[in-house]
């Protein structure tokens, strides 16, 4: 925990930036009914019936100290889809980087082997070599700013039934530009210091 925490403290460095990662899914729900349009005096009427069109996984990426976020919809979650997610935000996101502090729960595919079961040995070297993992504690994945991000994009946009991974492509891509042009950084205020007095239970008893 005090890892992380520590992380959030460092001012903004370009070339050793610090990105918080996250997944999450959706499920794709399409009207069986037409739903009715909205009128004066209600708003639009959805039947209680729908089709199940299975499930997006989502791959969140923010940086806290400039506002930005990366969002992609795939239709697997697995150590393929987040080997290629890395890739790419290592060189088109991050490509004059040194090192991408990178924070993340400590889910299975999270490493570097991932890298190696996607890539030849040499570029996943490469791109290992570009990251600093950080990974939040068990139990503890509110430390992941992404998280953050994922309740607003949950809020703002995924709270509806979308049908289809092409809407859904297409209302988070909206949703994203909105967020990035506006550029509102987060201001993570919870500290090592806080943490040793508000989360004392968690700590040994010397």
């Amino acid at each position: 925990m005090e890892d992380v925490l520590e992380i959030y403290k460092l001012p903004y460095d370009p070339l050793y930036p610090v990105v918080c990662m996250d997944e999450s899914s959706k499920q794709l729900v399409g009207e069986v009914h037409a739903p009715i349009p909205a009128a004066p005096g209600r708003g639009q009427i959805l039947d209680h019936e729908y089709v199940r069109n299975g499930v997006a996984s989502i791959f969140m990426e923010v940086e806290p100290l400039t506002g930005q976020r990366c969002v992609e919809i795939t239709t697997r979650r697995t150590r393929i889809q987040w080997a290629d997610f890395v890739k790419a935000m290592l060189e088109q996101r991050y490509p004059d980087a040194v090192k991408v502090r990178l924070v993340m729960d400590n889910l299975n595919t999270h490493n570097f082997a991932s890298l190696y079961q996607r890539f030849a040995p040499e570029q996943a070297r490469r791109l290992a070599e570009r990251l600093e993992l950080h990974y939040t504690p068990k139990h503890g994945s509110w430390l992941n700013i992404a998280e953050i991000e994922f309740s607003a994009l949950s809020g703002q946009c995924l709270n509806r039934r979308i049908a289809d991974i092409e809407t859904m492509r297409s209302e988070v891509a909206a949703w994203q530009s909105d967020r990035n042009n506006r550029g509102a950084p987060v201001n993570w205020r919870f500290t090592t210091e806080d943490a040793r007095i508000k989360l004392t239970r968690l700590y040994p008893k010397l």
